[in-house]
């Protein structure tokens, strides 16, 4: 495939089993291109890779029972796997062996364009087929231009030409309530979109709209693909351009999440359809009623384009060997790194993880963890079988997103490394009540600092453990690396 020199465009469907439009649409163009002949000359400019069911154990836990808010078909699959798990969040974590398969094949074929194909939930609208992708001011600028002036455009004219209505991704600001706008969320890299522009992988989220008839939607999407490969066959050059210009980059503040900019939002013109509040007796609140009758409302599209928080890329991350399981997950993800076989000193800053705090209950496997990280300079010695992860690569992003606890989808956040928030070692009361005597009478800035601490904090003034953990914290004794975040920054050389 490569040797042909054509682009490769992968197109994945049914990563939520339920909303399985695209493998009816793909396997159609399949046919269309092979045995059928009507739309051989498609092959003739781009490479086609196809995944129709992405999440088969969702696919075969089928009944008519699985999607209630989607019209047709009448028997669905699931949206998770056999073990509940949520496909469409797990490309940075890599939990499940379906995720591990997928990022395999993005390594080994290298498309030059990838389709993740949905069904919307939530409002009613007038378009039939949206689409979407991270915008020019997230780490893949080159590739959303391309998507911005070649492709929307190519699709738009298509998809309109057969009747169809093809939109931006719609997203109500208010749940269902458009009276507030519409909201272009960029994601984080657990999402498909948002992943591919990490890795500079020209990516696009497609959703149809649950309430168009099902036929309609799969015919829209057959003419997206199809679409698809003649845009590519055109300008296929053009994207890998832009896909080199992206790669090259290094972007010296890694974007870790975003907010909507304290600016006028651009108004657009959203085809909506008519809406009305009705009283509910069940909830005792009102609710959004739909009568089937397009309207088009002036409204807001906000953006969360403005950084909230970004991590200055360092050199290089140092993972020590004993954090087997997060260094095989990066590899997985492609991102190259350096073993050493012998130890080695290096000076390095690393990340207390103060003020600890974990999600009330799990998600998506885990126990999600947020903390304030504080940063500070050692000298460490990383053991042999240890990693360095220098960020002057392709997915240096990547593994900037991956390995900055503060990372709403860092490894961190994820819960990989609660083992760093459990002192282990502890002190008995008879050794250290004479110490803190003796600490207190050799030092008289403790002595304030412990009289400050007893007025100003009632619950430790009111617990003797406390007070003498207190103490323990400011020994030699006490474990040094306790909250210590074990990825360490390398920062000069």
């Amino acid at each position: 495939m490569r040797a042909t020199g054509k682009p490769i465009f992968l197109a994945q469907a049914g990563i939520h089993a339920g909303e399985i439009d695209g493998k009816e649409a793909g396997m159609m163009l399949l046919r269309d291109m092979t045995v059928q002949g009507t739309k051989r000359n498609l092959l003739d400019g781009a490479n086609f890779l196809f995944v129709p069911i992405f999440n088969v154990d969702g696919h075969e836990r089928f009944s008519p029972y699985g999607r209630i808010n989607q019209r047709g078909p009448v028997e669905t699959g699931w949206r998770t796997t056999a073990r509940n798990l949520n496909l469409n969040r797990d490309y940075a974590k890599l939990d499940t062996p379906e995720m591990r398969a997928m990022i395999r094949a993005l390594n080994e074929w290298s498309p030059d364009l990838y389709f993740d194909i949905h069904v919307t939930d939530g409002a009613d609208y007038q378009y039939d087929i949206t689409f979407g992708y991270t915008g020019n001011h997230g780490c893949s600028p080159a590739i959303a231009s391309w998507l911005d002036e070649v492709l929307k455009p190519a699709a738009h004219l298509e998809l309109k030409s057969m009747g169809h209505i093809p939109g931006p991704l719609v997203f109500p600001v208010n749940g269902q309530d458009f009276q507030q706008g519409i909201i272009d969320f960029t994601a984080g890299p657990r999402f498909s979109n948002a992943y591919g522009d990490a890795r500079h992988l020209p990516t696009v989220l497609v959703e149809n709209h649950s309430l168009k008839p099902f036929k309609q939607r799969v015919l829209g999407t057959y003419l997206l693909l199809e679409s698809t490969m003649r845009t590519l066959a055109k300008e296929g050059k053009r994207l890998r351009d832009a896909i080199n210009t992206d790669r090259s980059r290094r972007l010296q503040d890694v974007p870790l999440s975003w907010q909507v900019p304290q600016r006028p939002p651009e108004m657009i013109d959203l085809l909506a359809v008519e809406s009305r509040s009705v009283a509910s007796n069940i909830t005792g609140s009102n609710y959004l009623q739909w009568t089937g009758k397009p309207v088009t409302i002036k409204m807001p599209h906000l953006r969360t384009s403005e950084p909230v928080l970004t991590a200055r890329r360092p050199l290089a991350y140092w993972i020590p060997s004993a954090w087997s399981d997060v260094i095989e997950r990066l590899a997985m993800h492609g991102i190259q790194m350096e073993k050493i076989s012998e130890s080695r000193e290096v000076e390095v800053e690393m990340y207390r993880a103060r003020n600890a705090k974990l999600a009330s209950q799990p998600f998506e496997g885990h126990v999600n963890v947020t903390s304030t990280p504080v940063a500070e300079r050692r000298q460490q010695r990383f053991p042999a079988g240890s990693v360095r992860i220098s960020t002057d690569q392709p997915l240096g992003e990547l593994a900037v997103l991956l390995l900055e606890p503060h990372s709403p989808d860092s490894f961190f956040q994820w819960g990989f490394f609660l083992e760093i928030l459990t002192p282990t070692e502890y002190v008995e009361t008879y050794v250290m009540q004479p110490m803190a005597e003796r600490m207190l009478a050799e030092d008289p800035q403790l002595q304030a600092e412990f009289e400050q601490k007893l007025e100003n904090d009632s619950t430790f003034a009111r617990n003797p453990q406390e007070r003498l953990q207190w103490f323990y914290q400011r020994t030699p004794f006490f474990d040094e690396q306790y909250q210590l975040y074990p990825v360490a920054r390398e920062v000069t050389r």
